[in-house]
């Protein structure tokens, strides 16, 4: 920023704020927002000072009769600052209670609130109780300080000066909870991490910057810094304005959270994984990766490639990437979920065999029929042979009987020797040969075909990196592949998933597929979408399963906070369907008249039958509905959206409600029963479990759970939230 050019910068609160306002109210904040844009000096800029704010450079700006902005307007100086909006008694209130100040250590630019009271009580008293740790807090009467941290670790952390011996006092993580407000995000979030057990190290990599010497009068440095930018948003375009107001808390469209920006905006010597939980942002990061690649990697003729798993997810991200890039971006942007990309690949190479699946193909549901007639009398289920195929046979290409008998079993449930390997191989073999005979290739063999054409130089992709969303879903043949298709260099392939989220059945290590990340590893710990009290809910319907870090280790969902509050999820159960319908449908209708939108709401069931009876129920209500399919979710089609627990994954509402959660039907009993094997039962329910923990994750402000009948066993796990 020049020193004569005049600067308009809007802070998140002053959003927050705004989203809260009244339809009317917000129009006219909107056109006031315009006009001060343009020209803040402008005489048609009613100022008024606040004569008791605890900033002198405070005023109060007129929106209508009731409601007043609070702006920093200095006597001298180019840069102007929309800090707060409400009536006209709150407005001056917040104006006397928050400063906004450039902070000595960091040099971001903070709001907070400066009243400071000397008994912690005090503070809790009037401040949001998170119901867990409200009653964990009688345990922690006795204990030491919350955090054992010097003066100067808390300055860089960011805890304003005024602060920093308050924090040195808490003790308890309701007392931290309870500071929320007062404290600057930048620093209530390491805080918060700190407090449920984050090591130091990771703070320091995560949010911590080289030391730099600060001017705490500069605020039009400060505006440049990545951490105030995760706070302000300066304003430099009229329709960039527009679409801010018109969805105001939608700002990772805009900018990065510091911690994400690190992990996007650098160069990486090789393959990179992203871990995360829920809610973490990590399609996020992976999408504003794709745009920084191209902008600042590519060279003429190079091309990205974001794969995910499924067509609905790269419909969706191809939809969002086009909100964050430029025509000329999503030009060198190919968006495949892999199967798709396979399939095209195979066609163009003229391949001779049909792709099919084990769920849709009746041919090969025969094939397979015949085969199992050949089962040897060892007393294995029919199950067995079909996981064998999936687990054993087709990750590990096994052609042969002497190929079977070198093949890792490593996580079957079921022992064999060699002469039992030797009495079951003739089922694949006839398989095998069923499928060659009738020019039928699954999914997995195709892939490796295709690895094999694209080793022997078949296809120009000209890709010079690989973004891969949801990456816990994708088989062994699938990461090769990815492997394959980008040259080993820097900045090749940057990763993303979460082992919790595993709605699918494949699992691997990227080691196993060539894809090494050592040292190229992180975690992101925010949840930016749900409510905490959410969050404990959704990560409480994992139970005690434990879940893999997508290369080997063990990754758990512990490390990771919601900074908001809200009200608990709500669980209710009825006597029967038609009960528990009329209860969605009443719910429905206070939402709607409290101001929610329809698209806003979204019913979600197990199956889609059941979303289907749900839909003709809430429809009878005269409630509008829209189910969505793979077309993704267009928001000009109003109605309260219904999807599967599947459909829903990678979207998100401010509403859930999740329907159907009955004894037998959550989990599906098919998809857990279908087995004898004790380790594929366990594997089954886990996949259940993480289908639950994906749809209920949906939810931004609020979370409704029914049943009809005997409630889910998942829910025996959500008792202490309800």
């Amino acid at each position: 920023m020049t020193a004569n050019t005049v600067t308009v910068a809007i802070a998140d609160k002053f959003m927050v704020a705004f989203s809260q306002l009244p339809k009317a109210q917000q129009k006219k904040t909107l056109e006031f927002v315009s006009k001060f844009r343009q020209d803040p000096r402008s005489n048609a800029i009613n100022y008024e000072k606040i004569h008791d704010a605890i900033d002198p450079a405070y005023r109060s700006v007129r929106v209508d009769q009731t409601y007043r902005g609070i702006v920093r307007a200095p006597d001298e100086g180019n840069v102007f600052l929309l800090l707060w909006v409400d009536k006209h008694d709150d407005a001056y209130d917040w104006a006397r209670r928050h400063r906004c100040e450039v902070h000595p250590n960091t040099g971001t630019l903070q709001i907070y609130e400066s009243a400071v009271t000397s008994a912690p009580e005090q503070v809790e008293a009037d401040t949001y109780q998170s119901p867990v740790v409200e009653a964990e807090a009688t345990a922690v009467a006795d204990t030491g300080p919350l955090f054992s941290l010097s003066e100067e670790q808390l300055s860089r952390l960011g805890v304003p000066v005024a602060m920093v011996t308050q924090v040195m006092k808490l003790r308890s993580e309701t007392e931290l909870e309870a500071l929320e407000q007062r404290l600057p995000t930048e620093a209530f979030e390491p805080l918060y991490l700190l407090a449920a057990g984050t090591p130091w190290e990771d703070i320091e990599d995560d949010y911590l910057s080289g030391s730099a010497e600060v001017d705490t009068s500069d605020i039009s440095a400060a505006l440049d810094r990545p951490t105030t930018q995760q706070q302000f948003w300066v304003v430099e375009d009229e329709m960039e304005l527009l679409n801010m107001l018109n969805a105001p808390l939608e700002r990772w469209r805009v900018y990065l959270h510091p911690s994400q920006r690190k992990l996007v905006e650098r160069h990486w010597n090789g393959p990179v994984r992203v871990l995360g939980g829920a809610g973490t942002g990590k399609t996020v990061v992976a999408m504003h990766r794709a745009r920084w690649l191209v902008r600042n990697l590519l060279k003429d003729n190079e091309r990205v490639l974001f794969t995910t798993f499924t067509v609905n997810l790269a419909t969706d991200i191809e939809e969002s990437l086009r909100k964050i890039c430029s025509f000329d971006d999503m030009k060198k942007i190919q968006v495949r979920h892999i199967d798709g990309w396979v399939s095209e690949f195979l066609r163009r190479e003229k391949y001779p065999h049909t792709i099919v699946y084990e769920d849709s193909s009746p041919e090969y549901k025969k094939i397979w029929s015949h085969a199992l007639t050949l089962t040897p009398p060892i007393g294995l289920p029919d199950s067995f042979y079909q996981e064998e195929w999936e687990r054993v046979i087709l990750p590990q290409q096994v052609n042969s009987r002497t190929e079977y008998f070198k093949a890792s079993r490593t996580g079957r449930g079921v022992a064999l020797n060699r002469k039992q390997r030797d009495q079951i191989w003739p089922v694949f073999e006839e398989l095998r040969s069923q499928m060659h005979h009738s020019g039928l290739k699954t999914f997995e063999d195709a892939t490796l075909d295709a690895i094999e054409l694209i080793h022997a130089g078949r296809g120009n992709f000209n890709y010079r990196a690989i973004v891969v969303d949801e990456a816990q879903d994708m088989g062994p043949q699938a990461l090769t592949l990815i492997r394959a298709l980008a040259p080993e260099q820097a900045d090749d392939l940057f990763i993303v998933g979460d082992g919790h989220q595993r709605i699918y059945r494949r699992k691997t290590a990227f080691s196993q597929c060539g894809i090494g990340i050592v040292g190229r590893s992180r975690k992101l710990r925010i949840n930016y979408r749900t409510t905490e009290e959410t969050r404990r809910f959704s990560c409480a319907l994992l139970g005690d399963s434990v879940v893999d870090d997508l290369d080997g280790g063990v990754d758990t969902d512990n490390d990771y906070r919601s900074l908001t509050h809200g009200q608990r999820p709500l669980i209710e159960g009825f006597a029967s369907v038609s009960e528990e319908c009329k209860w969605i449908a009443d719910q429905i209708h206070n939402l709607v008249n409290s101001g929610v939108s329809l698209c806003d709401i979204c019913v979600v069931a197990r199956t889609r039958k059941l979303r289907d009876s749900i839909a003709s129920q809430l429809e009878s209500e005269k409630i509008a509905t829209h189910r969505l399919n793979q077309a993704g979710d267009n928001r000009n089609v109003d109605g309260v959206r219904l999807a599967t627990m599947h459909r829903v994954k990678g979207l998100e509402f401010h509403y859930v409600f999740l329907a159907g959660m009955n004894q037998n039907t959550v989990p599906l009993r098919l998809a857990t029963t279908n087995t004898e094997d004790p380790v594929e039962r366990r594997q089954n329910e886990l996949n259940e479990r993480a289908l639950v923990h994906v749809a209920a994750s949906r939810a931004v402000k609020g979370l409704y759970v029914s049943y009809a009948g005997g409630p889910s066993p998942f829910l025996d796990h959500t008792q202490l939230l309800r």
